[in-house]
């Protein structure tokens, strides 16, 4: 596989969000930034609202049952299988066909150093969903648990994006970001020369976390869509204040940070902080999306500034409360989603797994900047 000059693949993603597994069929060519890529199928698979329930009793929580997180290791790998093999069918394309999967697992936690301040430990992540039982499963080879290569070379496990976003994403003498806004939002300043010492790949802060959380809270429903609750509702500029008064803010870059810090705990400490108990939750949900286009912005205009355009994914892509505040936060720089330069916003992390496998598989470690220089993923065969 590793001579061959075409792969076709399969990228895997599911996100803090819970609400799938996104699934994308990809043929790359080369590697490096002499990759060529094409995505030739792309679906997300919908949770049932009881594996969400599972999932959620063990994420992103300090203390939670061993017991329950090693039977998800085992469930989720097993239930990534049955859907990979369901989009295959679905799409008549045939598992013997596909050279191998690129699979990101489920986060379960992370754990920076930031973020647990225990000196005698180090940067830490966990992912469920065994790649042996995908492997096993679709008779694949899989490459699986990414993340644990980044943090043993010195990085925090995140964000990943990193390395597909300069070799998909980068344009000779344009000053270009892209922006992921799922869960948590990461964006990749991409300065357009040729050296690759000036890129920079960090964490931003939350995208969707706090307002899905608020959603489920108030309005049992597990996401605002189309933003009308956001649109509905106030802006709280007290709030506002308070959440964006966290350090995580001011902390120098790369960083990377989860809904272990961002949740509706946090919301209510600053709810309490800034005398806002009370609030209507229709206000709550405009203020929390208020959060995310500010935050968002202040660091785009505190650290680049130059930039002169924004490329847009995630689900926070299709939340025109963001999308439209952004483009009034940011009005030296043009906004849309990844769309406008041939990366289907919705795939976009399912696609840079599978890059990322490809980079793996190909075995030449890409070297940007200061970042850590290493092949990611553990490889599973099939039997």
């Amino acid at each position: 596989m590793a001579c061959k000059s075409e792969r076709t693949a399969i990228g895997l993603m599911s996100g803090t969000s819970l609400d799938g597994l996104d699934i994308a069929l990809c043929r790359f060519n080369g590697n490096g930034m002499n990759t060529g890529f094409e995505l030739l199928e792309f679906t997300t698979a919908l949770y049932t609202d009881e594996y969400k329930t599972e999932l959620l009793s063990v994420f992103a929580k300090k203390q939670a049952s061993i017991e329950k997180l090693c039977l998800l290791n085992a469930c989720t790998g097993n239930l990534h299988a049955h859907l990979v093999l369901d989009a295959l069918k679905n799409w008549r394309v045939a598992p013997a066909s596909v050279d191998f999967i690129a699979s990101h697992g489920q986060t379960i936690y992370h754990a920076p150093k930031r973020l647990h301040g225990q000196a005698d430990y180090p940067n830490a992540t966990l992912q469920i969903g065994d790649g042996d039982h995908i492997a096993v499963k679709t008779g694949i080879i899989t490459l699986s648990d990414f993340r644990q290569k980044h943090i043993a070379a010195g990085g925090e496990g995140a964000p990943l994006a990193l390395y597909g976003d300069v070799i998909l994403g980068s344009k000779p003498g344009e000053r270009r970001i892209l922006l992921n806004i799922g869960g948590i939002a990461n964006l990749t300043w991409l300065p357009g020369m040729a050296q690759t010492g000036g890129i920079v790949c960090t964490d931003t802060g939350p995208g969707n976390t706090l307002i899905d959380a608020a959603c489920r809270t108030y309005f049992n429903q597990p996401f605002d869509k189309d933003a009308r609750l956001a649109l509905s509702g106030s802006i709280n500029k007290a709030l506002l204040q308070a959440l964006l008064a966290h350090p995580f803010f001011k902390q120098a870059v790369p960083k990377t940070t989860g809904p272990e810090t961002f949740n509706m705990d946090f919301v209510r400490a600053a709810q309490q902080q800034s005398g806002t108990g009370n609030l209507p939750p229709h206000d709550i949900v405009a203020t929390l999306s208020a959060l995310t286009v500010e935050s968002i912005a202040q660091f785009v205009c505190n650290n680049f500034n130059a930039a002169e355009h924004v490329f847009v994914s995630g689900g926070g892509a299709k939340n025109p409360f963001i999308i439209n505040g952004l483009k009034k936060a940011l009005p030296h720089a043009t906004v849309n989603d990844t769309g406008s330069i041939g990366i289907n916003p919705d795939a976009k992390e399912a696609i840079l797994f599978a890059l990322l496998g490809n980079e793996a598989v190909a075995g030449e470690p890409l070297i940007i900047g200061g970042n850590p220089a290493v092949l990611m993923g553990k490889m599973s065969f099939p039997l």
